[in-house]
């Protein structure tokens, strides 16, 4: 009979160390999948309402698909693309956002500074190229063309990211544009040089990119004029984890690898 009941204690004590063993294994793995994020995305919900840089609506379309993928409780509302300078008013006079990616440090600063939010963070950079129409009928060579009165040109307007970066690729340069027409974001710009309606103008290298009906002339000095991309969770957003974890993601690595393909530097 003693020997029965080694046996039996025995059998009791290896059958309760494998399950504290299972206990443990399983605590283990759900501290994994939560520090992976695996839980924030099971448990995130609700819509996330973005305002983007004009410039940025190839990559963030890409980025939200991701991002909404890994979160399949969020549904990112479409995302408001504009002028920073636009979307920067719009916040200060009262629109209502979670997330606003500014294409330079100048209006994400106004947005700051009207108490909207805090330690915005840079998560890309970009430079200015001249582009013209496909098969360039107007012979453009560089950017002292652009001083011709002959030439349709057109830029972004001086508040604008894209305008401001382009009177200071000019001035290095030297040249006095004749411009035709100022527009308030980098895409009209890039739609009038692809529709023909103008000989020149200069945008970010990303939204050369994304069209065959315009060309790129080489642009000397365009590397030394960098605009610096930041991204912040507003501070009265109606989502706020979702915000953040937005942000996060942006300047995530997978995000980063993105950005690159799309022809965005790092900051």
């Amino acid at each position: 009979m003693r020997t029965r009941s080694r046996y039996v204690l025995a059998a009791f004590i290896a059958t309760a160390m494998a399950l504290a063993g299972c206990s443990a294994g399983a605590g283990s793995a759900d501290a994994g999948r939560a520090a992976s994020g695996t839980a924030s995305s099971d448990s995130m919900s609700g819509e996330l309402t973005v305002f983007a840089a004009a410039s940025l609506k190839a990559a963030f379309t890409r980025l939200a698909d991701q991002f909404q993928a890994a979160h399949p409780g969020v549904t990112i509302r479409p995302i408001s693309y504009d002028g920073s300078s636009t979307l920067a008013t719009q916040l200060i006079e009262g629109a209502p956002a979670d997330v606003f990616a500014s294409a330079d440090e100048k209006n994400m600063q106004k947005v700051v500074a009207a108490g909207l939010a805090s330690s915005p963070q840079p998560f890309a950079t970009n430079v200015l190229t001249l582009i013209v129409p496909s098969g360039n009928p107007a012979g453009v060579q560089g950017l002292a063309d652009l001083a011709n009165p002959s030439l349709r040109v057109v830029l972004c307007a001086a508040d604008v990211p894209c305008g401001a970066a382009s009177q200071t690729l000019l001035q290095k340069a030297g040249v006095t544009a004749s411009v035709d027409s100022y527009e308030q974001n980098v895409t009209a710009v890039l739609t009038k040089v692809a529709s023909g309606e103008a000989d020149a103008g200069l945008v970010y290298v990303t939204d050369a990119t994304t069209t065959a009906d315009v060309q790129t002339v080489a642009t000397p000095g365009a590397d030394a004029v960098v605009n610096t991309y930041p991204i912040v969770a507003l501070d009265n957003a109606a989502n706020s984890p979702a915000a953040r974890a937005f942000v996060d993601f942006v300047r995530s690595d997978a995000a980063r690898a993105t950005l690159t393909d799309l022809g965005f530097g790092t900051p």
